[in-house]
């Protein structure tokens, strides 16, 4: 069919605008009958905001395929995820996000803003009164069944006043726009709504796309929301600071939550610590963050984790997420959470069912944005009006699943949530009805309504696909709302299906237009005065900077490993005989250095299966034979990676994700018969070098020197001091240095091989190795110069001991403790190697528990449960 618009008779329009309408409309299916079309009129023309997009593309319609490329390549890059995992806990995916946006009018908004706004004051209204007055429950508005059976209703909240009456700081709404082109509202979410960080992100990727288009059409701008979400949680935790500035902080379930790059996203944005329930501790009724500086008070946790993992002492006793003691801190009311616990009950769908008579009895208003019709099946008149028609409706839990007969599994979850289906069969309906007649109070019954389908790009057409939309309504903490212009809009897999990103759904940028000026706000504060830049000072946690320490150690420890398993490599291209000593040096090295699993014949025993447990545990992630080599070492330099996300830039964090799995491809590559040797594994070693000196770089030279970088500067140094001292050890214990393949070696292993060729050229002499390997404080590898950068990076870390727990007092006060003609002594010199190498062994384990305990674990004497 072919359609004509309006818009294509103005002469403004240039051909190429033409050609992008008309493709538009001739390579995009209709929405499927009785949907809503998103990109049509029901005439069939474009509607007129899809118009001007076609307008302001600016280049062919196919060009869409190259930005959705691009998008990918942004996801990819940025490391963007949503941790859905698989029955085995494999790894996250990429968040999914499409080119074209969801594209709401300025009068199409307006109505919806103004009804969010209500339903916002309608639920805080509810939750103040349920814990307070109880009169909603009292005069049987709500079912004192329905609030009070459910596990989210917290008794130990009853009483509590929330600051500034606000119980609710942000709100979620699922919407759906019905066949009418009506939006219905399907559910809300209030404990700890999630996806602000996912609509940022989305937006920031979508308009750099779209540039014209998205300056043209009067695209309304997300920042001031944000904004005002932290400075209402500024203003109601300034009581709570009792005259200092208040702290606030985003607390996470931790890396493995499925939204955790959202959380990390959104606490960079905001200008928030991203902190874990272990890093917060509890101290006379306040709240602390443990910090490297030591306990630092919070005042104020916009929190992404449920009600029931927030405190194990009163809620759920196995949860590890949570912080003991944080409800007694809400209730002497020296903390502000939001949102306020207790809030959970409302997520109930239940709860929609008597909306319409709260808005009346609470606001003396009707309620403007409809619910699905819903019935609570716990009252009976409700499930005697509903049973009938059962097969047309939606079935849901009044209640978490848990415990909810037929909603045990995710999936079957997600299916019931979106459709029930009218393809059950009499058998499979009349046990549905069985169930709710047992226990009917445990079940809601709504009504179902065919999801509006949104455009989307796909495979050089557009295609439609069911599109939910979560809007977000922020409490201005004088009992305003602002809505978020904008929201994250979800699409299902497939045209009509179920919406679900658990299910492999994707999203889709969400245009506010407006008809008034665009909202140019800027999360950058218009000025600061220097009194507050003391203030601004980022704290580290201790949990941030223990990741950091180990990241140190794990650098370390990947290039010292690097470089040991390319002296093996050496060994096979060398065309002299191997010296025994030698032999026997590396073989210790190995084992003790990870790259061989225990037990493994040296060498000089069996030299073959030497080489293939080196290659076997070369690429072995999981370390499951035992030796904990590269890969796996690599798999946890990864891991602090991912729980640093707010701390690193996104070239340095996408390169520590990327470092093992882009080795093992390598690895892969080089040998695509399987058959893989030392000698091939050349190209996967040197590239991997590369990359580990990229992220040296990185971590000396684009990081903030605040304490955080100190401790994996800390880090980096222990671990050298005790590698290299073992380099050293082995090959002075079993004479290697008498040969001189082996003084090449350990100069090899130190990176210290050109400087001792230009200073001593073929001079191969003990005491030359030892005085540029030992005592060299102008060589970054020698162990005196590593013994200095520790003595002055220690110095500056923070002071939190007495003097005689000084980290200090660990290492030699100068040098290496012994000068270099004792250790060259012909007769005792030999010895006393050894004995500096013991010592400095033990001072790297020393040190390392030390730092450990004085900046990771913040203890109290009465912390202990013996008594003295």
């Amino acid at each position: 069919m072919t359609t004509s618009l309006p818009l294509f008779d103005d002469p403004a329009l240039a051909p190429l605008d033409l050609q992008v309408a008309q493709d538009m409309l001739r390579r995009a299916r209709p929405a499927e009958p009785g949907h809503h079309d998103e990109l049509r009129q029901p005439d069939g023309q474009l509607r007129p905001a899809w118009a001007a997009f076609a307008h302001q593309l600016g280049a062919p319609l196919d060009d869409l395929q190259r930005r959705q490329e691009l998008i990918a390549r942004q996801i990819r890059e940025d490391g963007i995820t949503y941790n859905v995992y698989n029955a085995e806990g494999g790894p996250s995916r990429p968040w999914s996000l499409e080119a074209l946006p969801l594209i709401i009018g300025t009068d199409d908004w307006r109505a919806l803003e103004q009804g969010v706004a209500q339903r916002a004051r309608l639920l805080n209204a509810i939750v103040a009164d349920t814990y307070g007055e109880q009169a909603l429950l009292k005069g049987a508005l709500l079912p004192s069944a329905l609030v009070l059976g459910h596990p989210g209703y917290l008794r130990g909240m009853q009483g509590v006043q929330a600051p500034g009456g606000i119980h609710l700081h942000v709100l979620a709404f699922d919407l759906v726009r019905g066949p009418d082109g009506a939006w219905w509202v399907v559910s809300h979410r209030t404990q700890a709504p999630s996806g602000l960080g996912y609509v940022m992100q989305n937006r920031l990727i979508v308009s750099r796309l779209f540039p014209d288009a998205y300056r043209a059409m009067n695209v309304q701008h997300l920042a001031s929301g944000y904004r005002r979400l932290v400075d209402t949680l500024t203003d109601l935790a300034t009581p709570c600071a009792e005259g200092q500035a208040p702290r606030l902080a985003l607390l996470t379930p931790g890396p493995y939550n499925e939204t955790y790059f959202e959380q990390a996203y959104l606490a960079r944005y905001l200008g928030l610590p991203l902190v874990e329930g272990g890093d917060l501790v509890v101290r006379d009724e306040r709240l602390f963050l443990k910090t490297v500086q030591g306990l630092e008070p919070l005042h104020g946790l916009l929190r992404r984790l449920d009600d029931d993992y927030c405190d194990p002492l009163e809620l759920r006793s196995d949860s590890h997420l949570g912080v003991p003691g944080l409800m007694q801190v809400v209730r002497a009311g020296h903390v502000v959470l939001a949102n306020a616990l207790g809030t959970g009950f409302l997520e109930s769908p239940a709860i929609h069912g008597f909306l319409p008579a709260l808005a009346r009895r609470v606001l003396g208003e009707e309620l403007s944005l409809p619910s699905l019709p819903t019935w609570w099946c716990g009252e009976a008149s409700a499930w005697a009006d509903i049973e009938p028609d059962l097969a047309s409706q939606v079935i849901r839990p009044s209640y978490p699943y848990a415990g909810t007969p037929g909603f045990g599994s995710p999936r079957l979850r997600q299916s019931f949530d979106a459709v029930l289906g009218q393809s059950l069969t009499a058998a499979a309906l009349k046990s549905w009805r069985d169930r709710i007649s047992h226990d009917p109070a445990a079940y809601t019954v709504q009504g179902f309504v065919p999801y509006a389908q949104a455009p989307v790009w796909q495979a050089g057409g557009i295609n439609p696909r069911g599109a939910s939309l979560r809007v977000y309504a922020l409490s201005d903490g004088q009992g305003g709302w602002q809505v978020l212009p904008g929201g994250m809009t979800r699409i299902a897999t497939r045209d009509a299906g179920p919406v679900s990103m658990q299910l492999g759904g994707s999203s889709l940028d969400t245009w506010v237009l407006t008809d008034g000026p665009v909202d140019t706000f800027s999360m950058l504060p218009s000025q600061v005065r220097p009194d507050e830049l003391a203030q601004r000072q980022r704290p580290v946690a201790s949990r941030a900077g223990e990741n950091l320490f180990w990241m140190g150690r794990y650098t370390e420890r990947a290039e010292q490993q690097l470089g040991l398993v390319q002296n093996l490599m050496s060994l096979q291209t060398s065309e002299d005989d191997s010296d025994d000593a030698v032999l026997r040096a590396l073989s210790e090295l190995a084992q003790t250095c990870g790259l061989i699993p225990p037990g493994t014949p040296n060498l000089i025993q069996a030299p073959r299966v030497f080489e293939r447990a080196v290659l076997e545990a070369l690429a072995d992630a999981q370390a499951s034979q035992g030796a904990f080599s590269l890969a796996a070492n690599l798999e946890a330099l990864a891991r602090t990676a991912q729980s640093l996300r707010e701390r690193l830039s996104s070239a340095h964090g996408r390169l520590l994700r990327t470092l093992g799995s882009d080795f093992r491809q390598a690895l892969a590559q080089d040998a695509p018969s399987g058959q893989l040797g030392l000698l091939q594994a050349h190209e996967a070693l040197e590239h991997l070098a590369a990359q580990l000196a990229a992220v040296t770089g990185a971590q000396t030279d684009r990081m903030t020197r605040d304490v955080g970088w100190r401790l994996l500067t800390v880090g980096r140094l222990i671990e050298r001091l005790v590698g290299y001292t073992t380099f050293l050890k082995a090959f002075w214990q079993h004479l290697a240095l008498a040969h001189p393949q082996g003084v090449d070696q350990l100069l090899d292993l130190f990176d210290s091989a050109i400087t001792f060729r230009a200073r001593y050229q073929r001079r191969l002499e003990r005491p030359a190795v030892l005085a540029l390997l030992v005592a060299d404080e102008t060589n970054p590898r020698a162990l005196a110069c590593v013994l200095r950068r520790l003595r002055t990076e220690l110095g500056k870390l923070p002071n939190r001991t007495a003097a005689d727990d000084d980290l200090l007092a660990l290492l030699p006060h100068q040098g290496v403790g012994i000068g270099l003609e004792e250790l060259c002594d012909p007769v005792e010199g030999h010895a006393r190697v050894l004995a500096l190498c013991d010592r400095l062994l033990d001072a790297g384990w020393r040190l390392s528990d030390e730092v450990a305990r004085q900046f990771f674990v913040h203890t109290e004497p009465n912390d202990s449960m013996v008594s003295a």
